[in-house]
């Protein structure tokens, strides 16, 4: 099945939305259709039965305008059709707030008319005025539902306006049209709001970068950068591609990919020239377009073209998010698909209630136009996708990429988080931990020794002994080893000062002596790997210099950040990884790990993840996306670790933390359920106001004014409440 993005020109309100999508899912091909209210849409669709040109007509005959297409590929399509009749839009995009103030300013003039000694018809004319600017946009969109066999809400308004305006109450139709638009209009402008938040992501890229070519530098469009070219960056200026730092030093802003609040130091990658993947550099070495560049210049080797950018597959999965309609949604959307012809059956009966009761036609019709309003369910048709809206807004600039109303949901209800060790809970690489010297050796002296013969070596566990050593040593000059030699299983040796020189484990010196390795150097090396370490033996010609230990130690704010989760509820934290228990345990006791599991194939985590559901009901898995994505698939929420540079955790995960930062997570966790407590609250405000205006409206206790009053004030109450997630702080 084929995916499809496509952006229209217009921004759409929910139930306009949803016809929409009605309509595109009975064509041939097309199986499913999600349409935001921001104009994103989503079409998955069958390319042995039709095109991508049809689906395009298929839109335009919805009198929509294309700006973009998107399949994998940067393609983009125009159209000339503007998606509504042209005089309606004489005054721009605001059209609609501006017809509504119109409406309002003859409607209030209509009042007061109506309260001095000037003909009555001067007041009815201002108010047929007021009532034809307020209801020009609710007509056009009821045209169409009509023409479709579709009574929306729209409908439903202009049917009550038209029938108080036959009863002679033509105040309450300009009253009743007037509140109506401007709701409309006003909630439009809120929910703009909340699109800034992702929209804004288009905005961040340069249109030109800096290209250096032979010697000399030449400005050129992003697109036209290939995987390759060293593209220059002046200081305070925005990096246009990601890549790899080849020259210069410089602080750099991340925090619209990542989130991070401070800048990140970025140095030159000493193998820049070699074939480099960008999600293997250390975070100091590699830039993401979008991110704005310090006081220094750097020149950079592009590692993706500007379509593969990080910042280019973040704006497509965040309209993506947009358009996946959460459970809250999904369960709304049916209620008012039986919900609208519900209400138009009950107030076809209220039509006819003289027949039975002793009351007037009028009477009867005019009790019925006011059920009409304060049953529609105008409230209840933007509660949900507003707060979603807002919620993945706020999520985005955080530097955290939720797919959608179904994670943003579900977070906020786990009851358990498992995490992967390596790479999540733990740097990912080794670092030196332990330097212990024995008998008459220095420190300084058996760190001299070891970093100068691990430097020969390529393996993990040797630079992890180099980088530390050097930094404990400082600039102290090192003479270099030479012959190097590398004993398998067992350890190293080389020549270092003329005398020889060996690394490595029990095994290595109880076959190099033919004893057994010193009792007390025996002892420090079961301790430390009791505790996880990786110990080895330095020994130099005849003499046993001391233990030099390493290991894959936590990251800095895991301790923190498991706290943090425990403050907000989360009881059972779990750690999976294939390392033996032993490990698992020294690192959970370190960082505060409830249950660590160790000794765990891929298939084995799933197997703890379903038995973690099972007994918690809602689990979080944590992982880096790619080995742990049986895993995240069978959680009820998948969380990608360092997604930023990283296209296969970007596309695994139902959450990516596009930082390579533990410190999001409680954020996230709080977000969602922020937001699923405004979802509840929007619904209650909804709901509850059709259960309060409707028996009042039948009983006759309030009539169409109020009505419209209450009516629209619960539709903004819902907006505005939703907006509160964009100042969301922990």
């Amino acid at each position: 099945m084929n995916k499809l993005q496509i952006e229209i020109e217009k921004k759409l309100h929910p139930r306009e939305a949803r016809r929409i999508e009605q309509m595109l899912r009975k064509r041939t091909g097309i199986n499913n259709v999600s349409i935001s209210t921001s104009g994103q849409m989503l079409v998955e669709w069958d390319a042995h039965e039709i095109t991508q040109e049809y689906i395009i007509e298929c839109i335009k005959k919805q009198r929509l305008k294309v700006i973009s297409v998107k399949n994998g590929e940067d393609t983009s399509h125009e159209d000339d059709h503007h998606h509504g009749p042209s005089f309606l839009y004489v005054l721009g995009e605001n059209t609609e707030l501006y017809y509504a103030i119109i409406s309002g300013i003859f409607w209030i003039t209509g009042v007061v008319f109506s309260f001095t000694s000037a003909a009555e018809i001067i007041a009815t004319t201002l108010f047929i005025i007021g009532a034809i600017f307020g209801g020009i946009f609710t007509f056009s969109s009821s045209v169409k539902d009509v023409l479709r066999g579709k009574f929306e809400i729209d409908f439903l308004m202009l049917f009550a306006a038209i029938g108080a305006a036959i009863l002679g109450h033509w105040g309450e139709s300009a009253l009743l049209l007037f509140l109506f638009s401007l709701g409309h209009a006003l909630e439009e402008y809120a929910m703009n709001r909340a699109r800034k938040s992702i929209s804004a992501l288009s905005d961040l890229a340069p249109p030109t970068a800096l290209i250096k070519r032979n010697g000399e530098l030449e400005e050129v469009h992003i697109k036209t950068l290939k995987v390759g070219d060293i593209i220059v960056v002046r200081p305070n200026s925005t990096i246009a591609a990601d890549g790899v730092v080849v020259t210069g030093t410089s602080p750099v802003n991340q925090a619209a990919i990542t989130g991070e609040s401070m800048p990140v130091t970025k140095h030159p990658y000493p193998h820049w020239e070699n074939e480099i993947e960008i999600k293997t550099l250390h975070p100091e070495f590699r830039v993401f377009a979008g991110t704005i560049n310090g006081n220094g210049a750097l020149e950079i080797k592009v590692l993706k073209e500007t379509k593969d950018s990080t910042l280019s597959r973040l704006i497509y999965l965040v309209k993506e998010a947009e358009t996946q309609k959460s459970p809250t949604q999904q369960l709304t959307d049916k209620f008012e698909k039986y919900y609208v012809p519900a209400v138009l059956i009950v107030v076809v009966l209220l039509l006819f209630a003289f027949v039975v009761i002793d009351e007037s036609f009028e009477q009867s019709f005019y009790r019925a136009m006011s059920v009409l309003i304060a049953a529609s369910p105008c409230a209840l048709a933007i509660s949900t996708p507003s707060a979603v809206l807002a919620g993945i807004g706020r999520a985005a600039r955080q530097g955290v990429l939720i797919k959608g109303g179904r994670p943003l949901e579900d977070l906020g209800s786990i009851n358990a988080i498992a995490f992967d060790k390596t790479g999540t809970l733990t740097e990912g690489r080794p670092t030196l931990t332990h330097s212990i010297p024995f008998g008459t050796t220095t420190k300084e002296h058996l760190l001299k020794v070891a970093v100068a013969v691990e430097a020969l070596s390529d393996h993990p566990l040797a630079a992890a002994i180099v980088v530390g050593g050097r930094k404990e040593l400082g600039d102290i000059d090192i003479p270099e080893a030479k012959d190097l030699k590398a004993l398998i299983a067992r350890g190293i040796q080389a020549k270092w000062n003329d005398s020889l020189v060996h690394i490595g484990n029990r095994r290595l010196f109880e076959g190099l002596t033919g004893t057994a390795v010193p009792e007390e150097i025996d002892q420090k090396m079961t301790e430390l790997e009791s505790g996880g370490h990786t110990a080895m033996i330095v020994h130099q010609g005849d003499e046993y210099l001391g233990i030099i230990s390493a290991m894959d130690v936590a990251r800095p704010e895991a301790i923190s950040t498991l706290a943090a989760l425990k403050k907000i509820g989360i009881k059972h934290m779990v750690m999976l990884t294939g390392d033996n228990q032993l490990v698992a345990n020294a690192i959970a006791k370190t960082i505060g790990i409830t249950d660590p599991m160790g000794g765990l194939l891929p298939e084995n985590k799933v197997t703890a993840i379903e038995q973690l559901k099972a007994q918690e009901g809602g689990v979080a898995m944590v992982g880096d996306g790619v080995n742990d994505a049986p895993a995240m698939a069978k959680s009820t929420v998948g969380i990608a670790m360092g997604a930023a540079g990283s296209d296969v955790a970007l596309e695994t995960a139902d959450i990516a933390l596009m930082a390579d930062r533990l410190d999001n997570l409680p954020f996230a966790i709080g977000l969602s359920r922020r937001a699923k407590l405004i979802i509840k609250q929007n619904l209650i405000i909804s709901l509850g106001m059709v259960a309060i205006l409707v028996p009042l409206t039948i009983m006759g206790t309030i009539a169409i004014g109020p009505a419209v009053v209450f009516h629209e004030g619960s539709t903004l109450v819902v907006v505005l409440n939703a907006l509160r997630l964009l100042k969301y702080k922990m």
